[in-house]
């Protein structure tokens, strides 16, 4: 698995960005979103059920993201016609601020070192990359478990001090100085 302080992998994939049929795709590339924060993250399989609990999640901080000027970008080995077929048929789903990528080749998962050899799907994995395309945070819960969108948060307001953050450090607390 690729981690911290390495480049995030070149990529190009249909995205599903609306839902409306005339504008619903887009190519989206490890370029679009030039010089942002990103944070990707990926989930196995569309139609599940930890899955949309945390798709939903990361739609509800999308704001936040934001203002800390990082793009959410979500994605997993599904075509794109998949996940459109499920956002519009699960209503935690329906608007969806940020990209669902298709790695239907599995070409970005196994890049990053995120497929699951075992079940042919993207693991539950996600990264925070840096506006010059380093990554800066990776970390991948079991497939059964959901991560916590709230402190991939608080993980990039720590990042973007640029300065030692104690354990649970919180957003306008002192940082430590050295």
């Amino acid at each position: 698995m690729l981690g911290v302080g390495e480049k995030f992998p070149f990529f190009s994939v249909n995205a599903v960005v609306s839902r409306d049929k005339d504008k619903a795709f887009q190519t989206i590339t490890n370029e679009s979103y030039e010089g942002k924060w990103k944070l990707y993250f990926f989930w196995p399989k569309d139609f599940t059920f930890v899955c949309p609990t945390e798709i939903a999640a990361f739609g509800k901080l999308n704001s936040e993201f934001a203002d800390r000027d990082c793009q959410i970008l979500g994605g997993s080995t599904d075509s794109e016609f998949v996940h459109l077929a499920w956002r519009n048929n699960h209503e935690a789903l329906t608007d969806l601020p940020f990209p669902m990528l298709s790695d239907i080749k599995r070409n970005l998962c196994g890049e990053l070192g995120i497929l699951d050899e075992a079940e042919g799907v993207a693991q539950r994995a996600t990264y925070l990359v840096d506006p010059q395309g380093v990554i800066r945070f990776a970390y991948v819960t079991d497939l059964n478990v959901g991560r916590n969108p709230q402190e991939v948060l608080r993980v990039l307001d720590a990042l973007q001090t640029d300065e030692l953050c104690p354990c649970n450090w919180q957003k306008g607390q002192e940082t430590l100085s050295v």
